[in-house]
């Protein structure tokens, strides 16, 4: 268990530093510094060197964790959402040594930061490796595909700064309108991660027992307070609430948590919108983005997907088809992150034909590059949290 402690105070130090490194990059972007003898380059040289210390900071926590739990520590969803962050953060420190882009970092990082403190927000706890994952092909598929998610990532930090550069905000459009829902959606994340400390903090939430549709008996905790439960549940203890029943095969426990991010992401975005800055999110980051070159900024998008579509497609559909021959004796079988994982390829390939063979550059990819980072998302967030399925277990 040393090892385990060791690497969660890793996993600290590694955040921390990301944190300082965001903000480094916002001082090098706005130009708000106190020591005019410090130019903004330099800051931004610090923000990259701090960004690089993080990482290997977390690569520490990565293999410190191995040694912890004897396997490759990507088997639950604490643990992917962890190793897929440090890919994004990867694929930035790559784009940003080509193009020294500070503004690039300004967005790419707070995101990275976003998903590791969402991964923080679920059971860090060793478990024993179950029969499904215990194989080699855990490690090969699954660290293949977070490394290409993650450098798609970066084409949606780059595509949504094209999209703040360009899109007016003083006349009503479409993608005004959704470039505030982009924002409100990063608010949601960051909403769970604090009405999950904030729940966990006072003792919110209780346990129920129920009968699965296997017909096994089953137990939920909850650390928030409970809204939806499964048919014929029981409360065990805590407080009953107003609890909605919904069928078995909808995991209400994670239906639950997604919720009261949604709450979370609510009250956070009326507060800024509203209280604080008085404008729209995405007005507000739109000065920052205006100091990217649009051609560049549309480059690191191509190159991006260029880079991270081949190595996602390796990762996530053909290694996992072998894997999934190898212990479902078959290759395909239509489980929703399966699906999600094949409809997130032929977003990325329809952005590349597009581009390639009409041309297209500018809001439209931009657009594309946002959305299938969405995509990406969605499998992560809403298909693991609600839909139960045969990867019901990361």
């Amino acid at each position: 268990m040393e090892w385990i402690e060791w690497s969660s105070r890793m996993l600290f130090i590694a955040f921390f530093l990301y944190a300082i490194s965001t903000v480094l990059f916002t001082i090098a972007v706005s130009g708000m510094r106190k020591d005019r003898n410090v130019n903004r380059v330099a800051y931004g040289k610090y923000a990259f060197i701090l960004a690089i210390i993080g990482f290997i900071a977390q690569m520490t926590y990565f293999f410190m964790r191995w040694a912890g739990v004897g396997y490759a520590p990507v088997s639950n969803l604490y643990e992917y959402t962890t190793f897929f962050g440090m890919m994004m953060v990867l694929g930035f420190l790559v784009v940003y040594g080509i193009y020294k882009n500070d503004v690039l970092g300004l967005f790419a990082m707070p995101v990275a930061l976003l998903v590791i403190a969402f991964a923080s927000m679920f059971s860090s706890e060793v478990a024993p490796l179950i029969p499904a994952l215990n194989s080699v092909w855990l490690k090969i598929h699954v660290t293949t595909a977070a490394l290409g998610q993650g450098i798609l990532a970066i084409s949606f930090a780059s595509g949504l700064i094209f999209l703040l550069n360009e899109t007016s905000m003083k006349e009503q459009s479409k993608s005004r309108t959704w470039l505030e829902v982009t924002m409100f959606v990063l608010m949601c994340t960051l909403g769970f991660i604090i009405v999950s400390m904030l729940f966990k903090g006072i003792g919110a939430g209780g346990v129920v027992e129920f009968t699965n549709d296997r017909g096994q008996a089953e137990t939920y905790e909850y650390f928030m307070p409970i809204l939806f439960v499964p048919e014929g549940a029981q409360l065990v203890s805590g407080a009953s609430g107003l609890s909605l029943e919904l069928p078995n095969w909808i995991n209400t426990l994670k239906l639950n948590t997604l919720i009261w991010s949604v709450i979370g992401g609510i009250v956070i975005y009326v507060l800024l919108r509203f209280v604080i800055l008085r404008k729209r999110v995405a007005e507000a980051l739109q000065p920052l983005a205006k100091k990217v070159d649009l051609d560049l900024a549309d480059e690191i998008s191509y190159r991006s997907v260029a880079i991270g579509l081949p190595v996602f497609i390796l990762g996530g559909l053909i290694f996992a088809m072998i894997w999934a021959q190898i212990a479902w004796n078959r290759f395909w079988g239509w489980d929703p992150k399966e699906v999600w994982a094949l409809i997130t390829m032929l977003i990325y390939i329809y952005y590349l034909h597009m581009r390639i063979q009409r041309g297209w550059t500018g809001t439209k990819a931009a657009w594309l590059c946002v959305g299938g980072f969405a995509i990406i998302m969605f499998n992560l967030v809403f298909v693991n949290l609600v839909i139960a399925g045969l990867h019901s277990y990361a």
